[in-house]
């Protein structure tokens, strides 16, 4: 059975097993992260579920022309409220599966699950003026064709047509590939105090250039 091109659109709930899966696939620096993680939901449940629940309509999808989601593109208008939501409605669910670590991180888990609890550190004053964030992942069959930017041309549409003028992101910073794609996008640097493996970018929603 052929099948039409691979298009965005709005994310579906039917549509959560994939967000999981490309979201760990993608997890580390880019590249597949299950090694890494014996339980594959931690880290879709820390970077990709609770923007779908809690902002569903900001969470967009790459359907691959059959109905399957192979790329996504989620965030938040508004980071500070986000947290707030977080803290509120979506940690409660996942503490008796994933309790607060006691002592120093010593598995990449443990470092994870003690992320999972610190939904505060997304705030940052220097990020202000960038009050939306947002998360991008493909499939990497799905990668190097275009789709990327029109996954972020559609979230960055989203946002400006809501009034928010500024978004913006963090990435582990030894994902080279993911800084060019970023550069490209006219993404630029943030500086942050200490911002230890990540680098925070940012850009108007406004998609011109683009």
């Amino acid at each position: 059975m052929s099948s039409l091109p691979a298009t965005v659109r709005a994310f579906r709930p039917e549509d959560s097993p994939a967000l999981y899966d490309i979201c760990v696939r993608t997890g580390h620096v880019g590249g597949d992260a299950r090694h890494l993680y014996p339980d594959p939901d931690l880290l879709p449940s820390i970077f990709a579920a609770p923007y779908a629940v809690l902002e569903p309509e900001l969470t967009f999808v790459l359907d691959d022309g059959r109905g399957r989601a192979v790329g996504y593109v989620l965030g938040t208008a508004d980071t500070p409220a986000f947290v707030k939501a977080f803290r509120d409605v979506w940690l409660p669910r996942l503490t008796g599966r994933y309790p607060e670590p006691v002592g120093p991180a010593r598995t990449p888990t443990d470092e994870m699950i003690g992320l999972l609890h610190r939904p505060e550190r997304m705030i940052l004053p220097e990020l202000t003026d960038h009050p939306a964030h947002l998360h991008i992942d493909l499939l990497p069959g799905h990668q190097g064709q275009g789709y990327g930017r029109a996954l972020m041309h559609t979230f960055l549409r989203a946002l400006h047509h809501r009034g928010v003028g500024a978004v913006h992101l963090s990435m582990v910073t030894a994902n080279t590939g993911a800084r060019a794609f970023y550069d490209r996008l006219g993404f630029h640097e943030i500086a942050v105090p200490d911002p230890g493996p990540l680098t925070y970018l940012g850009r108007p929603t406004a998609v011109e250039p683009f």
